[in-house]
């Protein structure tokens, strides 16, 4: 349901930005996440937003170098990452949420739907 790309190979301090795509689940009706997992680590959360758009969240790791975005109307969610460092590296995922207006939660258990997954890799 849920397709992310726009993962590749970047140089610490470079810039990419991942998109999420959906062809018949129409995100409006859900907040969405982004997620990563490093290699033999848990997945963690990276950032969220609310339905409308109005609310983000972010994980400290990222806060003021990821930014979270919506286009309801073109049924996409992308996350813009800057300043990227090597500890970015980790396979990232999207997903949506079923929940209330305006939350944005962390909780990966909560969502109910998954992209495949995208490849970032920082090199030093």
């Amino acid at each position: 349901q849920l397709q992310a790309s726009g993962g590749g190979l970047v140089q610490a301090g470079g810039s990419l930005t991942l998109s999420c795509a959906a062809s018949t689940l129409p995100l409006s009706n859900y907040a969405m996440g982004w997620f990563r997992q490093a290699p033999g680590k848990e997945r963690e959360f990276v950032a969220a937003i609310s339905r409308g758009g109005m609310r983000t969240n972010y994980a400290d790791s990222v806060k003021g170098r990821f930014t979270i975005s919506r286009d309801n109307t073109k049924n996409t969610v992308d996350l813009q990452m800057r300043s990227l460092k090597p500890e970015d590296t980790a396979v990232y995922y999207c997903a949506a949420d079923w929940t209330v207006t305006g939350a944005t939660r962390i909780s990966s258990d909560v969502y109910q739907y998954w992209g495949q997954g995208t490849l970032v890799t920082v090199s030093s």
